[in-house]
């Protein structure tokens, strides 16, 4: 049994049931969404480690590369990368293996391009690649280890709350990752 550090955090779970009618938001000028492929291994951990590092993103770097190149290569699995000026500065993963409901896996910034006024534009081009193909809803969750704006910017884009539940993580200390102190045990 490895060691672990204890987080509480609380899960607010939402959902959106028909996208939204007023019209997208465009992307910034210089900015562009690439919806991989095949999203490697590798390429999938940068991703997640940069934009989630801040916010204590840990289950998925608990994963063995198997088991994530396995999810990845589900054809219901994707994954889409914002870049801006040529590098990344984003991504999200839809989930479609529930179809026809869809969970927006992840979303967020990587540091360098918070503040930007990217977030609205990038979580709607989320929302809409959601509802392309007959999806009839999208949930995500969002918790306290998030950035602050997440909740209040998917409760604007026209997702409401579920449910909301207080959770203890047992984060791996092999992960390196350090737990904010208001998120302490």
């Amino acid at each position: 049994m490895h060691p672990t550090s204890r987080a509480v955090v609380t899960v607010t779970f939402l959902r959106m049931d028909q996208r939204p009618a007023d019209p997208p938001r465009p992307l910034p000028e210089g900015c562009s969404l690439v919806t991989l492929a095949a999203c490697s291994v590798p390429f999938y951990r940068y991703l997640y480690g940069v934009v989630g590092g801040p916010y204590l993103w840990w289950l998925r770097r608990s994963l063995s590369d198997a088991v994530l190149e396995g999810l990845l290569r589900d054809p219901a699995v994707s994954v889409t990368v914002l870049y801006r000026g040529g590098e990344p500065a984003g991504f999200f993963e839809l989930d479609r293996r529930q179809h026809p409901a869809v969970n927006l896996s992840y979303f967020g910034l990587m540091p360098h391009a918070t503040g930007l006024r990217l977030g609205t534009a990038f979580l709607r081009a989320a929302v809409d690649a959601a509802f392309a193909g007959g999806t009839r809803a999208l949930t995500v969750n969002t918790c306290t280890a998030d950035h602050p704006r997440a909740l209040p910017g998917y409760l604007r884009a026209g997702f409401r709350p579920i449910r909301t539940v207080r959770e203890v993580w047992d984060v791996p200390d092999q992960l390196g990752l350090s737990i904010p102190e208001h998120l302490r045990v």
